[in-house]
């Protein structure tokens, strides 16, 4: 079916497109999307939520009451139809529920609203940026070409509801207070040179979503000098990019399986300053080929110039194996900057330092942190080992815990009085306005994390360490594989190596892959992506050495020490924070 763009006076309502969300193969993966849109004929009722006979697959990044009702130009389908080429597109092609004659995205502005047969709308963003679009046209650079051609389509809320059918007038009832376009508003946030004024007034319309608002909020931040937060969690920029090499000052042994390493500048150059809770990834020749490349917390956090690291032997850990045996002092070894968002606040409310096993060693270096500088905060100190022999490092916190005036020291050894428990937690009295770090094994973190929430702690106020990929982010897909991260099947690749450091995993890179994201999903390595076009940057990861090229472009080139994934090759051998 062809429909051909034409311009009236008034806007209208050329069609409406309703559809359920359904199960897609798309990559050797089951997308559950409601993109799939098709003309509805005769009236239909539009709810605060919803059109009846509509739905949204993935409600994170669409539907709701603020992203009720997706609009699209029937301008925007010729436009693309001339780009393109190819055969006429069926209404409803991208994904909208209202077809338009008019309404041009850089006309309508956030917080117009329009009276459509019965119902009444509000302007509130512009549509997001979301892969899903270009597989339902099978155009998947579609996502960065709407933005950089500044045709998104925009999203409405219902102010009231009622009945609306293909050929209604649409009548605006009131212009949104800040001029500002759907095209200006989705530039400011996808665009590189973004206008600063523009960028202030966004935040002044009531209308806009309350997602944009804040991702408006972060720019201006950034824009004023606040710390940003990158793709990796880091809250500042590393010390130094790619590896340096330091020395081996001492090795010692903290229990039978635990030792405590102690690093340098080779040439006695103080180190610059890490925040407590942060962690070093280190890249060791001697431990094997290619090199593996591991990450491990700070177990100090001071201000002598040195760092320390405290190492358990795992059993099938050939790493850890040759730090605890192999590791001699004055070897040499390349490690990168101090990264991690897991590090102590500047608040002055009560603690928790809660960690079981070696996860003691982030909440560790926060203690040697808040002793030096005599902290007279309340400080709750709940740590679980399996037996008083087997407690790594548990002098040296009671002698900093004797140091600070209010402090409360919680030790529990399973194999005698058991594991940290709800209801040992429930027995402290602890304080509901306390700040929370926990480190330990995941299984021990979500327990304690869903604990404290019962017992009355504020879940944004628990912090938690996890030394693995981080949570993924896969839009319409379950993200879980339930497999470990591996090597990717089939034969190895020809090209440059690369290292995801979080999970554990060097690989050579496949040219069958079209990024690294396609080459991470193949390893089963946790992601976080949306657009997969250059666009959103969900999918951006701290490039810790080597260098990439990109294909297609981003829109917005990330920081020099990041990469999107999502479009980004190799170019040398490289290691992801990932």
């Amino acid at each position: 079916m062809s429909h051909v763009a034409r311009s009236s006076a008034t806007p209208s309502l050329v069609s409406v497109n309703v559809g359920l969300p359904q199960n897609v193969t798309w990559h050797d993966k089951t997308v559950y999307t409601g993109v799939w849109k098709r003309p509805a004929t005769g009236p239909q009722m539009v709810r605060r939520l919803n059109i009846d006979g509509d739905g949204q697959g993935d409600l994170a990044g669409h539907g709701g009451e603020q992203r009720a009702v997706l609009v699209y130009q029937i301008q925007s389908y010729a436009y693309w139809q001339e780009h393109f080429g190819g055969d006429a597109l069926t209404l409803g092609a991208f994904g909208e529920n209202f077809t338009v004659d008019g309404l041009a995205d850089d006309i309508v502005c956030i917080g117009d609203r329009y009276r459509i047969g019965g119902a009444e709308f509000e302007v509130t963003q512009p549509r997001v940026t979301c892969y899903r679009v270009g597989l339902r046209l099978d155009r998947p650079d579609l996502p960065a070409l709407m933005v950089s051609h500044h045709r998104p389509g925009f999203y409405m809320r219902v102010l009231h509801e009622g009945a609306v059918e293909a050929g209604d007038a649409i009548v605006t009832t009131r212009t949104g207070p800040g001029e500002l376009s759907v095209a200006d508003i989705d530039a400011l946030l996808y665009l590189p040179d973004r206008d600063r004024t523009k960028l202030r007034a966004a935040l002044q319309i009531p209308a806009l979503s309350p997602g944009w608002q804040q991702s408006f909020r972060d720019l201006a931040a950034e824009d004023d000098g606040a710390p940003a937060t990158n793709g990796s969690g880091t809250l500042t920029e590393p010390a130094w990019s790619g590896f340096r090499s330091l020395r081996v000052v001492d090795v010692v042994a903290e229990t039978a399986d635990v030792t405590s390493i102690h690093l340098a500048d080779p040439d006695g150059i103080p180190l610059p300053s890490a925040r407590p809770g942060q962690y070093l990834t280190l890249r060791l020749a001697a431990a094997g080929q290619p090199p593996p490349v591991r990450s491990y917390s700070l177990s100090a956090a001071t201000d002598d110039g040195r760092y320390r690291i405290s190492v358990k032997r795992e059993a099938m850990g050939a790493v850890s194996s040759y730090l605890n045996g192999m590791l001699r002092p004055e070897a040499i070894i390349e490690v990168a900057a101090p990264r991690g968002e897991f590090v102590l606040d500047a608040d002055t409310a009560p603690l928790l330092l809660i960690s079981a096993g070696i996860g003691v060693t982030p909440v560790l270096s926060m203690l040697h942190h808040l002793s030096a500088r005599h902290s007279e905060r309340d400080i709750w100190w709940i740590h679980g080992a399996r037996r008083p022999e087997e407690h790594a490092l548990g002098d040296e916190a009671r002698d900093l815990l004797a140091a600070l005036p209010n402090s409360h020291e919680h030790v529990f050894y399973s194999a005698v009085q058991g594991r940290i428990t709800r209801e040992a937690l429930g027995r402290l009295d602890l304080p509901r306005d306390a700040i929370a770090y926990v480190c330990g094994p995941s299984a021990f973190m979500a327990d304690v994390e869903r604990a404290l929430v019962d017992l009355g702690i504020d879940p944004t106020r628990i912090h938690t360490e996890r030394f693995g990929a981080l949570p993924s982010i896969t839009p319409g897909i379950d993200g879980a594989s339930g497999s470990a991260p591996h090597q990717p099947d089939g034969p190895p690749g020809t090209g440059p190596l690369v290292t995801f450091a979080r999970s554990g995993i060097e690989t050579a890179f496949d040219a069958g892959c079209a990024s690294l994201l396609e080459l991470a999903e193949a390893c089963d390595i946790s992601t976080r992506w949306s657009c997969r076009a250059g666009v959103c940057h969900t999918c951006v990861t701290e490039l810790m050495s080597g260098t990439v090229s990109y294909r297609p472009a981003p829109l917005e080139p990330p920081l020099a020490t990041e990469v999107l994934i999502c479009c980004a090759r190799p170019d040398t051998a490289i290691v992801l924070d990932m």
